[in-house]
């Protein structure tokens, strides 16, 4: 059973039907790149069941709130298969338009965020612990972390956001306590989103960047700055299905 939780990233938002990654992670479109024709799950599987659960704009604590309630506890010959975004939302809305506040926290300093990151770790370690409780038989959860528009700088403002001075350490944070999670949980793994896309932002054309990425020096976001467009959809499927070919050993 492959399971979608999470925000806009996992419910494909700015894709067309069928090119979301988790679309792709399923069945391959009908104008696949040639190297990842029959490169899907539903190849592997042949008893692959899914769901998507995932709402676009939900924040961390949505996630239990609004969409494990759909996820019903599986008999114990059905292995759990599960993929996740979440975390972004907290940090970006509210775009600077409200006062910085837990699960909206844009503008906020590092102190101010400081047990605003904490409760996302406790959150985050009760949601996953929900997750396994879904899945007697076992399962494997595959958490992306948060990518940065950015490019490293933190310079939103160039986006037409407003400047924020702490963005990257409050970023750094977030993304830490996803790192913690595969840690402390052998079935967890973390899949680098923030790392391959780094040099696809808004500074995707200048090659005097560290990041800059000289083999395809294009931008992998949507016109909303916060989600991918269908070439980093493509990039998020490619990312998941290595971490799970990495991991193959632990599916039963």
């Amino acid at each position: 059973m492959l399971v979608g939780l999470g925000d806009s990233v996992t419910a494909g938002f700015g894709a067309r039907k069928g090119y979301s990654y988790f679309n792709r992670l399923v069945k391959n479109t009908a104008d696949e790149f040639p190297e990842l024709d029959q490169v899907c799950l539903t190849s592997v599987f042949s008893n692959l069941q899914f769901t998507n659960l995932s709402i676009s704009g939900s924040t961390s604590s949505e996630v239990p709130a609004r969409q494990l309630h759909f996820l019903p506890t599986n008999a114990p010959d059905v292995f759990g298969v599960v993929v996740m975004t979440t975390g972004g939302n907290d940090i970006i809305h509210n775009y600077g338009r409200t006062p910085p506040r837990e699960e909206a926290m844009y503008g906020a300093s590092r102190d101010e965020a400081k047990p605003w990151v904490e409760n996302f770790g406790r959150r985050l370690e009760s949601t996953l612990v929900q997750i396994e409780s879904r899945f007697p038989g076992g399962c494997e959860i595959f958490l992306a972390n948060i990518f940065d528009p950015t490019d490293g700088l933190g310079d939103a403002e160039r986006a037409g956001l407003p400047a924020w001075k702490d963005s990257m350490q409050i970023l750094d944070a977030y993304n830490a306590v996803i790192g913690r999670a595969a840690e402390t949980h052998a079935n967890i793994h973390v899949v680098d989103m923030r790392g391959a896309f780094l040099g696809h932002g808004i500074h995707c054309t200048q090659f005097w960047r560290g990041n800059f990425d000289w083999h395809d020096p294009h931008y992998w976001y949507f016109t909303n700055l916060e989600d991918p467009n269908e070439r980093g959809y493509d990039v998020i499927r490619r990312l998941f299905l290595l971490e799970m070919a990495k991991n193959k050993a632990r599916f039963k």
